[in-house]
């Protein structure tokens, strides 16, 4: 059974580095098992070719000055070898590395949608500070395919800095101490990134809040708003405080951690210096020998960059961004539902409410208290109450989008929290004021209210019906078959008010729901048109003779239009989290309580 105490991973901590990074591994060779094995093979052998180059240029010169023409030809026939070689796996790896990265991509950016969407409820879709890390793991999953790449390249860079040490120690052991002068650079690459992004992730609500305003003065929804109010100048002001507040941490990270990296630089200079003196001066070596130090020498120090450099981007974007996709998971697997209860075919008693208590998480704030409501089998219902009552969150709590604090949702007595989230939802439809507006076909953005049945014309068309919205679809140039959204080839825009039609079609595709949700589904439509639409379904609703639907369908409607509501069986007046009021129209009217002054003051303005 799911519940709001069900533990979760904790905000503040992820899982580790290293853990996370074997989970990403094995999720790519799940992926691409063949693929990712030839790229790392390819990556190892790409870097053979060029950290031999210092042995073969030791051959030339031992061969030049020795007068040993056999190993002239060896170190020809090696430099030949290399050079032919560089260029050659370097392609092949590089063609097969992309190959790889392009599939595993979709996999990854995939496995991180899926995650997301397959969680039963959306806390994560709304809590603050999960839609923080959520926004940094977004942006990082259309370059997480690049961490196998970096991954590969580490391994590569390893064995070319571990050659290449062997050749110094060809030459003398204490030439093996040179590393040991780049601990100060491996350490401060290894510590930087996680410094900088830190940084990062403490200004994340800046930057998210720097977008947002980006959005709202370049983009066309709020344009109307933006040039009648004149805030555009505002908007880029207030986007440039935002921008600054974020890149100013991110600044005083990146210059601090850049002085002492280039510090841990300076380190292994003086010791590559030295390691040259100590070659030249005190060993008395051959030519080869030192131009072999001095070119692995040299390399080494590129090596070691490369090798820091890779490091470091795996620990900043690979392991933070894997870190991120484990507690995803881990999120995702402790949000997962434990339910034993089978979902009813029919409702025949109702919905029952029995002390049910909610707080949005990371709030402390009762948005509803202790709710006792019985929701009749058949009925149509109505919530109303002031904006802040808690009426959008009962019907999320009644969809399963989240689960009650304290008491149970009860469906003929089995407990809602037990039954599988996707088998209930399979059960409900519902329209709500904050829609979405999918730009597809207009046959397609209704028909996606019972997917199944999406390319069923006619299942289509009467749910464009039971709407309202015929004469939206008859203003499309192409009828159903119309695209929708501007930005789209052919594509036309509708009003909100036509996006709202559709919509509530798209919550009517579902011909026997066990329960409908209509929160607020009309509310850019004028009183009359309400009026109308929903004196039609409650009337279908009941069936005939104002019998009740045979499945036992609960209709639940909120509304602030008293003219609509008054046609419900029953009406539950919300106030203060709690249910104050429940009764028919005519009941609370006599009653003369809250419900009949809001009633009396809402007719008053028609009048």
């Amino acid at each position: 059974m799911l519940t709001a105490a069900n533990a979760v991973p904790s905000i503040d901590a992820m899982p580790a580095a290293l853990p996370s990074m074997w989970r990403a591994v094995k999720r790519g060779f799940v992926a691409e098992p063949a693929l990712i094995v030839i790229a790392f093979a390819l990556s190892l052998l790409a870097a053979l070719p060029d950290v031999l180059m210092p042995l073969w240029l030791k051959f030339l010169a031992d061969g030049l000055l020795g007068a040993m023409p056999a190993l002239v030809y060896v170190a020809a026939a090696g430099l030949a070898a290399s050079a032919m070689l560089t260029w050659v796996l370097r392609v092949v790896s590089d063609r097969t590395q992309r190959r790889f990265r392009d599939r595993v991509a979709i996999a990854l950016e995939s496995h991180v949608a899926q995650l997301q969407a397959t969680v039963a409820t959306v806390e994560h879709h709304e809590r603050p500070d999960y839609l923080d890390r959520l926004a940094i793991l977004r942006n990082q999953v259309f370059v997480l395919d690049h961490m196998y790449m970096a991954l590969f390249s580490t391994c590569g860079w390893i064995l070319r800095l571990g050659v290449a040490i062997a050749l110094l120690v060809s030459v003398h052991p204490a030439l093996a101490f040179l590393a040991a002068f780049a601990l100060p650079t491996v350490a401060t690459s290894s510590w930087r990134p996680a410094v900088e992004r830190a940084a990062e992730q403490a200004g994340a609500q800046s930057e998210r809040l720097a977008r947002h305003l980006f959005d709202l003065a370049t983009t066309a929804p709020p344009g109307k708003e933006v040039r009648v109010a004149g805030i555009a100048t505002r908007l880029i002001r207030d986007r440039r405080a935002a921008w600054d507040r974020w890149y100013a941490g991110v600044s005083r990270a990146r210059w601090g951690s850049a002085g002492w990296h280039t510090l841990g630089w300076a380190v292994f200079g003086a010791g590559y210096v030295g390691a040259v003196v100590f070659v030249a001066y005190f060993l008395e070596s051959s030519p080869g020998d030192t131009l072999l130090v001095l070119a692995a020498g040299s390399r080494l120090s590129a090596y070691i960059s490369a090798t820091v450099g890779e490091i470091g981007f795996l620990r900043g974007i690979w392991m933070d961004g894997s870190k991120r996709m484990a507690w995803l998971e881990d999120y995702a697997a402790a949000k997962a539902e434990r339910a034993d209860r089978p979902t009813p075919r029919t409702i025949e008693r109702g919905i029952v409410l029995q002390d049910v208590s909610f707080a949005y998480p990371g709030t402390e704030k009762l948005v509803l208290k202790d709710v006792n409501l019985e929701l009749p089998a058949g009925a149509v219902v109505a919530l109303v109450g002031e904006n802040g009552a808690g009426k959008t969150t009962l019907v999320k709590l009644l969809a399963k989008m989240y689960e009650p604090l304290s008491g149970r949702i009860l469906v003929d007595g089995e407990d809602l929290g037990r039954m599988p989230s996707a088998d209930w939802r399979q059960r409900l439809a519902g329209a709500f004021q904050d829609f979405f507006r999918f730009e597809f076909e207009a046959r397609h953005t209704v028909g996606l209210g019972d997917e199944p049945r999406m390319e069923e014309r006619p299942a289509v068309a009467a749910a464009v019906e039971r709407a309202g919205a015929g004469d939206v679809v008859e203003s499309l140039p192409n009828g159903l078959e119309t695209q929708l959204g501007p930005t789209w080839p052919s594509g036309v825009e509708v009003s909100f008010g036509q996006w709202q039609k559709l919509s509530l079609a798209r919550g009517f595709m579902r011909d026997e729901p066990l329960l409908l949700l209509l929160d607020e589904p009309t509310a850019a439509l004028d009183a009359e048109t309400e009026h109308a639409l929903f004196e039609r379904y409650a009337s279908a609703a009941r069936g005939e003779h104002d019998q009740a639907p045979a499945n036992g369908r609960i209709t639940l409607l909120v509304s602030h239009r008293f003219s609509t509501v008054r046609m419900a069986d029953l009406i539950v007046v919300m106030d203060g989290a709690q249910v104050v009021e429940v009764g028919g129209h005519d009941q609370l009217i006599a009653a003369g309580g809250q419900y009949a002054e809001l009633y009396e003051i809402q007719a008053a303005a028609y009048r």
